[in-house]
């Protein structure tokens, strides 16, 4: 062998066992970015080779098939774990970074208003951190399953931006609150995902978010992302007739049912409206079921 030719053996075998090195690292991170299909729903038909998301991995059906979940066990093996998408490994399945995919927020919701925007709850949770970002990733994706679960019951499944009652309206107002109702006496009906009422709420709300909300309370029913805002300004700080806000309640291993009793407990808890608080139920249940998570225990109040 030629001295002019041995620098450029070795040149070559250095390449090629770098390559080695760095091809399967290369395969891998491109299997781990592959997207998230639609998310598998419980009630829908699937036929041999369609393919759906479910837990952050991508599934294919071996032959027709409805109501079996992929990726659990006792089945009959029709679901083909085609790995890990948006991130796997628990991670956030949507780059707007909220546990929560556009795909699945649009399954919870499929008659909605169009005034609840995906992108105007993704703005929201800019301004709460703690929400669905606390504790491990079952607690998280049953937060925001919870939050959504009563916000789908207060909303009609996010169909109603204001109260619908609206004999309501002059009874929302406690004037003896040393600000009064400056928006006048039927301005603070409820509004947004969790229905904001009372002139003492508004004003609160408006305080916490830098928003003058007592005085145009208008705004949550004109602005996707304010009416968010208030939604997760009580589920993140409010108590209501409970003893621990909602947030704290799923965090703290508390279970769904001490949502509703911070949400509306002094109406629906403890035998006063069963059939309300079983709707909120079957409502997380379902969710549950689309984040691919255990709903946990508790669920009722």
């Amino acid at each position: 062998m030629s001295a002019r030719r041995f620098p450029r053996l070795v040149a070559s075998l250095l390449a090629a066992a770098l390559l080695a090195v760095l091809f399967p690292l290369f395969a891998a991170t491109t299997a781990a970015a592959a997207s998230c299909a639609a998310a598998w729903s419980s009630g829908a038909v699937y036929t041999q080779g369609a393919t759906v998301s479910h837990g952050g991995h991508n599934y294919q059906a071996k032959w027709w098939t409805q109501g079996e979940t992929p990726g659990s066990t006792g089945q009959w093996g029709v679901w083909a774990d085609q790995g890990a998408c948006g991130g796997g490994g628990g991670q956030d399945p949507d780059p707007s970074g909220f546990i929560v995919s556009e795909s699945q927020f649009n399954q919870m919701f499929p008659n909605r208003n169009s005034f609840y925007t995906y992108a105007g709850l993704v703005d929201a949770l800019k301004a709460f951190p703690a929400f669905t970002k606390t504790g491990s990733d079952t607690v998280r994706r049953q937060e925001a399953a919870a939050f959504l679960a009563n916000v789908n019951h207060e909303t009609g499944g996010l169909r109603y931006v204001v109260e619908q009652n609206t004999a309501n309206y002059p009874h929302y107002c406690d004037a003896a609150q040393p600000y009064g109702c400056p928006a006048g006496q039927a301005a603070y009906y409820g509004r947004g995902p969790i229905q904001l009422s009372w002139n003492f709420n508004y004003k609160a709300a408006g305080d916490a978010l830098g928003i003058d909300l007592l005085r145009n309370p208008y705004l949550v029913e004109q602005n996707p992302s304010i009416a968010w805002r208030t939604g997760l300004w009580y589920w993140n700080t409010q108590n209501g007739p409970g003893t621990m806000t909602p947030h704290d309640a799923i965090v703290n291993g508390r279970g769904f049912g001490e949502t509703i009793r911070s949400i509306n407990g002094s109406l629906e808890c403890d035998g006063r409206n069963p059939a309300q608080v079983q709707s909120r139920v079957n409502s997380y249940q379902s969710f549950t079921q689309i984040l691919g998570v255990a709903p946990g225990s508790n669920l009722s109040c």
